[in-house]
């Protein structure tokens, strides 16, 4: 299949979980002998901070406004299998009303940030990467969040078809390596900063790190206000671009998973670092979420905290314990949480999405050949 994507970023990854997630997916994708192409808008935040300039396994086109880009846009589309939308993308409705208008490809819509998506339409805010209509002119609607949230983007957002595209890890990437000085801890965090976080990083993070003052404590992300309550033994790493997360986590004895606070109401919402570090072999602290179970095993495969003793308790667990949760971590990811487990469960859901649409559109017929859409 050919397939087109609009999407936040995958050239730098300050600041946002999208363009690690894409890499691995697109080139997972090309693995499959599947051809991407990318648009993504050309911001300057993200072009002061851009750590992937090329893809080798697709092609990115970076763009400074829409107009500059329509035409492009219009010819890939036209000549695309799967059209995907995804949120916080810049100009996601002006690429949504060129798929609608074209009615080849399917037109996906993937929503990276379904608790964000749903918390604000619920408080009646306005969702930028969605036109009036919502989510009823898509094919198929991927979340990144699975449970209620289904049933919610179809209920209230009005999806037609929805299905989950859980986060993943590309293993070529993320994958135990030699500890390194400068990252060692017996207790990491890597994560840019969202207030909404800041409640329960202080319970695991912060307590903990002031009961034990004779440890190292470790954090990496971008963000922190100067306001942030450092102390002596807390460290800090400004931007960890992704090839150095697989140094950070596997320098740290364990490392912390704070979830944001509208995922963690929702549940079914692993994100990406979770995956990354137990790829890694890293021992994980997590906070609870529904759903967590049904991707680590507590106990085995990671490590639980609700308060700061739960927390220490874990920072007081012996290096073979540890060890051996980051081992059962990583064998666990590696058999269900891979970049080509979700392009194997994309492929197949859109495949049955392209059953249910007309022969003539299946079979790829001239433009004004399409039947409507059914």
């Amino acid at each position: 299949m050919k397939i087109v994507i609009f999407g936040l970023t995958i050239s730098s990854s300050w600041g946002n979980g999208h363009a690690t997630l894409w890499r691995g997916l697109c080139k997972a994708l090309a693995r499959a002998h599947h051809e991407v192409v990318f648009f993504e808008r050309d911001v300057p935040y993200y072009a002061g901070a851009r750590d992937f300039y090329e893809m080798e396994y697709g092609e990115l086109i970076l763009y400074t406004e829409w107009r500059a880009v329509a035409a492009r846009a219009a010819k890939e589309i036209g000549e695309a299998d799967v059209a995907i939308v995804t949120s916080y993308c810049p100009d996601a409705v002006a690429a949504s009303e060129v798929i609608f208008e074209s009615s080849r490809p399917v037109a996906v819509f993937y929503d990276l940030d379904t608790p964000v998506t749903l918390a604000r339409f619920t408080e009646g805010e306005s969702i930028p990467y969605l036109g009036p209509r919502g989510l009823r002119d898509y094919d198929l609607v991927l979340s990144y969040t699975g449970g209620q949230a289904l049933t919610d983007l179809k209920e209230r957002l009005g999806a037609k078809r929805v299905a989950t595209l859980y986060g993943h890890v590309d293993p070529d990437v993320h994958r135990p390596t030699a500890p390194v000085d400068h990252y060692r801890a017996q207790l990491s965090y890597l994560g840019t900063y969202a207030a909404d976080r800041q409640q329960a990083l202080e319970a695991l993070f912060l307590k903990p790190a002031a009961a034990r003052p004779g440890q190292r404590f470790l954090i990496g992300g971008a963000q922190y206000p100067e306001t942030f309550p450092w102390s002596s033994n807390i460290y800090f790493v400004r931007h960890l671009p992704p090839g150095e997360h697989a140094a950070f986590f596997s320098s740290s004895a364990l490392t912390l998973n704070v979830t944001r606070s509208a995922m963690a109401q929702m549940g079914w919402c692993p994100s990406g670092r979770l995956f990354e570090a137990a790829a890694c072999g890293a021992a994980i602290l997590s906070d609870h979420w529904r759903g967590l179970e049904c991707f680590y095993t507590p106990d085995r495969e990671i490590l639980i905290a609700r308060e700061t003793a739960d927390a220490l308790a874990a920072i007081d667990l012996g290096p073979d314990a540890l060890r051996a949760v980051g081992r059962a971590a990583r064998e666990r990811t590696l058999d269900e949480h891979t970049a080509a487990h979700r392009v194997t469960t994309l492929v197949k859901t859109l495949d049955e999405v392209m059953e249910r649409r007309p022969r003539a559109i299946r079979n790829f017929a001239p433009l004004h050949h399409l039947s409507p859409e059914v």
